[in-house]
């Protein structure tokens, strides 16, 4: 037996933003499961920034995607057809096989890459992509394990609205910390008020970020949570304390540069405050995982932390979804509904 399934295939390498000239959609037949191997149907796909630098054609921690091939990214579905003992017909995985509705895989491959049985009865499954997946443990592990985070402290979050900052400013503010969170619209800075922050700027909006922050939090920021660099970046350091310590988790503002931007103008505050800034990438806090879902399950339950989604529907609108990480249009956690 054979089912029919579309996917999407990187074209080229885009220099600058990426558009939808970058994408294309594939119809493909995929064949019912060898010995070891299973058949799995997704319902979900996330799209993350971090997929940017795997358009580069060059490998950094990740190896890059490979033109006319079908992207990859973290996906959930259901076993539609197995032949390996451990995983079995209706069975919902966790898996890096997304941008494509229907894949036969070796689990021996799968398990290289992040294969995972999830209960979908527990927690919404497209909940494994966001804020119990990947995202949410990236939030946990730059808040405790790279800044240190203590309660009580303040604390600055760069793309607050979005999957990884929206997480890091609720785990904090549950913490009893005050939290200052940056975004781009009004509306979101609403959101994150009602959720986690005791103070939201539109960075869009405002004339003097610097003066913004330093309104908002006038005895200066413990923690920055850093996910967008650039202006963001060097506002941040002018309002640090003494002995601050800075967790660097991306720096969209630079994905698409064709060249690299001048830095900020003041990494002097650096030395003069005695800061601590450290980069980290998720792989590498893995071991923190059950830590934290020991955390996230009663946060959640008394909803202390309530996950945002933007959803949209079809695979071919994959492309579209990724896209609208870099403008901004969407919040919270970026999701394809595949079924």
């Amino acid at each position: 037996m054979t089912y029919t399934s579309k996917q999407i295939c990187l074209t080229a390498y885009p220099r600058g933003m990426p558009t939808p000239e970058n994408f294309e959609l594939e119809t493909v037949q995929v064949p019912d499961p060898g010995e070891g191997e299973i058949t799995v149907r997704n319902h979900w796909m996330s799209v993350d920034p971090y997929m940017r630098g795997r358009m580069s054609g060059v490998r950094t921690y990740i190896d890059p995607f490979e033109i006319g091939k079908p992207l990859e990214g973290g996906a959930v579905g259901e076993i539609i057809a197995s032949g390996h003992d451990k995983y079995k017909v209706g069975d919902w995985v966790l898996t890096m096989k997304g941008w494509r509705e229907i894949f036969t895989a070796p689990v021996a491959e799968l398990e290289k890459m992040m294969l995972q049985k999830i209960d979908p009865g527990l927690i919404p499954p497209q909940a494994f992509l966001g804020v119990a997946g990947m995202p949410g443990l990236t939030a946990y592990a730059g808040l405790y394990k790279v800044a240190e985070y203590k309660p009580g402290e303040t604390v600055l979050v760069s793309a607050a609205s979005g999957a990884v900052g929206s997480t890091v400013c609720q785990l904090a503010k549950a913490d009893g910390g005050f939290v200052v969170g940056l975004a781009g619209s009004d509306e979101k800075c609403k959101w994150l008020e009602s959720h986690g922050c005791d103070s939201a700027i539109n960075y869009k909006t405002t004339e003097n970020l610097t003066k913004a922050i330093h309104k908002a939090a006038p005895g200066g920021i413990d923690v920055y949570f850093e996910n967008v660099g650039g202006a963001m970046l060097e506002a941040a350091l002018n309002n640090m304390k003494m002995f601050g310590r800075i967790a660097a988790c991306g720096m969209i503002s630079a994905y698409n540069d064709e060249k690299p931007q001048p830095g900020p103008s003041n990494l002097v505050q650096i030395v003069a405050k005695s800061l601590r800034m450290q980069g980290f990438i998720v792989s590498n806090y893995q071991k923190y995982a059950l830590e934290y879902f020991a955390k996230l399950g009663p946060l959640m339950a008394s909803g202390k932390l309530v996950p945002q989604e933007t959803v949209v529907e079809g695979v071919e609108q994959a492309p579209e979804a990724f896209l609208r990480l870099f403008s901004g249009d969407k919040q919270g956690k970026m999701l394809v509904k595949l079924v």
